[in-house]
């Protein structure tokens, strides 16, 4: 067990330097690094289910020291599976970021058509149909105001006739109810 553990544990040395170098390596070998502690990652990770065996089969006194050494191990592995992600995950951010950058830097922009339109959105339309039943309803009440005045005169004329039953004094009196101010 003690020999599997001193590789496992100077590979995980190895990987957090390589880590270090991963920062600082240009955009092309940065792939290849990644790969490359990725699969020592993966090669750890069936080392320390191995080790995890063996540690099992370890004598009672040894067997918890044992199994603490390989657990501390997991655990920094598993850091560095972390770290690695992170990395990848802020590099194709990065890269993300430079294509939009690129890609507006390149792109040609002109002027707006003469005949641009402006698509109206479903509240203006309420709105203006609001408008269009509010000046319709307006046209109604005036209309049934002028159908009131039209009946009020009517009555007034009828009254005044029934009242002089003479033709004559009735034509008069109609005259009279045109041309007087009310």
């Amino acid at each position: 067990m003690d020999p599997l553990y001193q590789q496992t544990h100077k590979q995980v040395h190895e990987i957090q330097s390589r880590m270090g170098r991963l920062e600082t390596a240009d955009k092309q070998s940065v792939q290849i690094v990644e790969n490359e502690i990725q699969a020592s990652i993966d090669q750890i990770f069936s080392r320390l289910e191995r080790l995890e065996i063996l540690s099992s089969k370890e004598p009672p006194n040894k067997r918890q020291n044992a199994k603490l050494r390989v657990d501390q191990l997991k655990y920094d592995v598993q850091h560095l599976q972390t770290a690695l992600r992170n990395f990848q995950h802020r590099r194709h951010a990065r890269e993300q970021q430079e294509r939009q950058r690129e890609e507006l830097l390149s792109r040609i922009f002109t002027t707006n058509d003469s005949d641009t339109t402006i698509p109206m959105d479903e509240s203006l339309q309420f709105n203006s149909s609001l408008q269009k039943v509010h000046h319709g309803m307006d046209d109604l009440i005036l209309d049934g105001h002028n159908i009131l005045d039209g009946l009020r005169t009517q009555r007034l004329t009828l009254k005044v006739g029934s009242l002089l039953g003479d033709r004559e004094k009735f034509s008069n009196c109609v005259y009279i109810l045109i041309t007087c101010p009310q």
